[in-house]
Order: structure tokens, then C-alpha cells, then sequence
């Protein structure tokens, strides 16, 4: 690779980082709006879990029809598209919020992750190819660093804006005069309104800057060119075993992260946990998406040295005692077990995504849409740890994640002895 290469794929690196900051700051504030919603429209655990199975449905839905358009204007465009596309998802969020729609934001969840959809179909593979091959993971994991940034913030401020104001019980909203509940009905709707407001014309900010930018034209030609890879006789990604393989991990590695992030708020408002108010327990989710901020840091420095695989299966593993601990805990101890699983999941997702598209060459662009439909998991396992919540309390309902945790341990071992 050549130094102008070298400068030009810095600078782009560099700019795409805010990307992936962006997205990952509105899927995390999902775990803030999850308990707001419950009790503004008085929902069970798995009526609340509709919102990260519309959102998340989004990637398994829109992920190939992102991966052709991609094809047709490039990675560029799709970035443009799909920050237009969120943007205007965005906005949706009045309208649900001023008249009282339930169903209007989970269509504003699906569309606003119709557009990260593409953002990640576009961004990811981007990422993997901007660099030597050896090097992919650890890039990956750098710039999904950034990533956990927006995600840690998200929650602090999501709490202080959209759960500063209590909501109330059926009941009390029963002894309200009509004056009085038009007060609390524009109160509640403006805790929701103005903060996506705000996203909404970050986002659309956000495509413009990238429509003026100049990044580098990577073609299947570049990727084979910049990874080293030669194709073999192989007519589809579906042929690649470590791939398939690979998109299951992803499929329960998002589910399981969003089923842990989806609870939090609840958990630790329960009286045997912490006991802790909706606000106070939504500061505390930006501990979970910081454990992995930190950790995908440092993981980006130890997989420059360690093989990526060994640091996976390592991280699973921890997961899945901690997530134990977490069920056969209580108090405390069950609050800070359950909040240091966000260090595990730290280098998860980049991991295996670039693990998986290993070798792909011409086939990365269907591979990457493939594993990006794999985020589906986000949409199914939390929806599916509602019904056990609804059933037999959210701790017990935990080991759901655990079984995701264990088969990412399998994932990781597995991509060691294959190589």
C-alpha cells in the first residue's frame, strides 16, 4: 500500500468514525424510550419488546435490498441515503408522540432502522477494506469504539431528557381534570419530541458534510487487491461455511446485547436489585455500553497481538459467568455483574463480522449484507426474553443472553483451529 494511500484511507477512516458514533448513540437511547413507553401506554415486558423487534426486524428486512443499492452507488451513497433516510425517521417521532401512537413509533423504529441498515451495510465492509487484511478486526473494533461512545452517552442523556418526567399510572391519570391532562400529555410528548428533533437535524447535517466529501472509490477489484485475496470457484457467500457460521454469531450476539440493554432499567428497579428510580437506573445503562467502549480500545491493541479468535471465545465465556452470577445473585452484586458484561461484549460484533467476511473477496458486499440481516437476532431474542419475563421475572428470564454467550465461545475456538 502507498503512503497516498495510507494518508487517504486515514482521513476517511477517521471521518467514518462519527458514523458509527451517530447510530450507535440512537440504537442505545431504544433502552431509554423501552421503559418510558411501557408505562406511557401501560405495556406488558413483551408488548414493550415490539420496539426492538420493529427496530431490529429493520436489518433483516432491508439488509439485501442495502447491499443492492450499495452495489448500484457505491459506499458513499449509501452512507447519504441512509443518514437522509434516518433523518426523516427521526422526525417521525413528533407526530407518534404528540398524537399518543403507539403503532406510529414502531413504524418510526422500523424506518430509522431501515436507514442504520444501510449505514452499516455501507460503513462496515468500508471499514474492513481501508487497511491490511491482518489488521481488519482490530481496525473494525477502533472505529466500533466510537461506536460504544454514543451508545454510553446516549442513556445518561436520554434519562435526563426523556425520563425527567414521571409517568403516571392509569389511576392517576383518571383524577386529572381536562386542563391538568393536557399539560401532562404535551409534557410527556415534548420529553420524546425534542430530542430527535435534535438527532433529526444532526443527521441531515451529517449527509450533507459526506455529499462534499471526497472518499476513496474501493471496488471488489480494490478489496481482492487490498486483502490479498484470490477467488476460488465458489458462486455465493452462502458457500462459506465460516460465514454462516459467522452470521449465526451476530444473530444471537445482537440479541443477546439488546436483550441485557432492553432490561436494564427494569432490572435495577427491582427491590431484590437496587430499587433504583426509571432515571437513576437509565444513568446506569451508560456503564454497560462503556464497558464496551473500554474494552473495544484495548481490544483493538491486544488483537494486534493475540489472535482474534482466542480474544472472542475469552470475552464469551466471561460473559457467560457473569451472566450466571447476575441470575443466582441479588442486590448489588447482581448490578454490577449484569452492567460488566458490556466489557465482554466489547470487541463481540467486530470480531466476528470481520472473522466472518475472511476470505470472501468478490463476495464481501453479499456477505456483509448477509451478516447485517443477522441482526435480526436484536429483533426475535428480546421479544422472546419479554415472554419469559411476563413469565417468570426478568433475572431468571437472563438465560437467554447466556445461551447466546456460549455459542460465541464455540465461534471463537472454532475460528482458531480453522486457521
Amino acid at each position: 500500500m502507498t503512503d497516498c494511500n495510507q494518508k487517504s484511507y486515514l482521513g476517511s477512516l477517521s471521518v467514518l468514525t462519527s458514523l458509527f458514533f451517530i447510530w450507535g448513540f440512537i440504537t442505545a437511547l431504544n433502552d431509554i424510550l423501552v421503559p418510558h413507553l411501557k408505562a406511557v401506554f401501560t405495556l406488558s415486558y413483551t408488548e414493550a419488546m415490539l420496539i426492538q423487534f420493529c427496530f431490529f426486524t429493520a436489518y433483516f428486512v432491508m439488509s439485501v435490498p442495502s447491499g443492492y443499492l450499495v452495489e448500484k452507488i457505491a459506499y458513499k451513497g449509501g452512507i447519504i441515503v441512509g443518514l437522509a433516510v434516518a433523518g426523516t425517521a427521526c422526525l417521525l417521532f413528533y407526530p407518534a408522540a404528540a398524537l399518543h401512537s403507539y403503532p406510529l413509533f414502531l413504524t418510526a423504529f422500523f424506518v430509522l432502522a431501515s436507514g442504520i441498515t444501510l449505514l452499516q451495510v455501507s460503513a462496515n465492509p468500508y471499514v474492513t477494506v481501508l487497511g491490511a487484511a491482518e489488521t481488519a478486526s482490530s481496525r473494525l473494533t477502533l472505529t466500533q469504539a466510537f461506536n460504544s461512545l454514543g451508545t454510553t452517552l446516549a442513556p445518561y442523556f436520554g434519562s435526563l431528557l426523556i425520563l425527567s418526567t414521571a409517568v403516571k399510572s392509569a389511576d392517576e391519570i383518571k383524577l386529572l381534570n381536562a386542563e391538568e391532562l393536557s399539560i401532562y400529555q404535551a409534557a410527556e410528548a415534548a420529553a420524546v419530541q425534542n430530542p430527535y428533533l435534535c438527532l433529526a437535524a444532526v443527521l441531515f447535517f451529517m449527509a450533507a458534510i459526506f455529499a462534499l466529501l471526497k472518499l476513496p472509490n474501493i471496488s471488489t477489484e480494490t478489496q481482492q487487491q487490498e486483502t490479498g485475496l484470490v477467488d476460488d470457484d465458489r458462486n455465493s457467500a452462502w458457500q462459506y461455511s465460516h460465514l454462516v457460521l459467522g452470521a449465526l454469531a451476530i444473530f444471537v450476539y445482537v440479541g443477546g446485547e439488546v436483550s441485557i440493554g432492553s432490561f436494564l432499567v427494569s432490572f435495577l428497579g427491582e427491590p431484590s436489585i437496587a430499587g433504583l428510580p426509571e432515571q437513576e437506573a437509565g444513568k446506569y445503562v451508560s456503564f454497560y455500553w462503556g464497558g464496551a467502549m473500554v474494552g473495544r480500545f484495548v481490544g483493538a491493541a491486544v488483537m494486534q497481538k493475540i489472535h482474534p479468535g482466542k480474544v472472542l471465545a475469552f470475552n464469551a465465556l466471561s460473559a457467560v459467568s457473569l451472566v450466571l452470577a447476575t441470575m443466582l445473585g441479588s442486590g448489588h452484586f447482581a448490578m454490577v455483574t449484569i452492567l460488566a458484561v458490556g466489557l465482554c461484549n466489547s470487541i463481540m460484533f467486530p470480531t466476528i463480522f470481520s472473522l466472518a467476511l475472511t476470505g470472501l473477496g468478490r463476495h464481501t458486499g453479499q456477505g456483509s449484507g448477509i451478516l447485517c440481516a443477522a441482526i435480526v437476532g436484536g429483533a426475535i431474542l428480546p421479544l422472546l426474553q419479554g415472554v419469559f419475563a411476563d413469565h417468570i421475572g426478568i433475572q431468571h428470564a437472563f438465560f437467554i443472553p447466556l445461551l447466546c454467550y456460549l455459542y460465541i465461545s464455540y465461534y471463537g475456538f472454532r475460528s482458531v483451529s480453522s486457521t
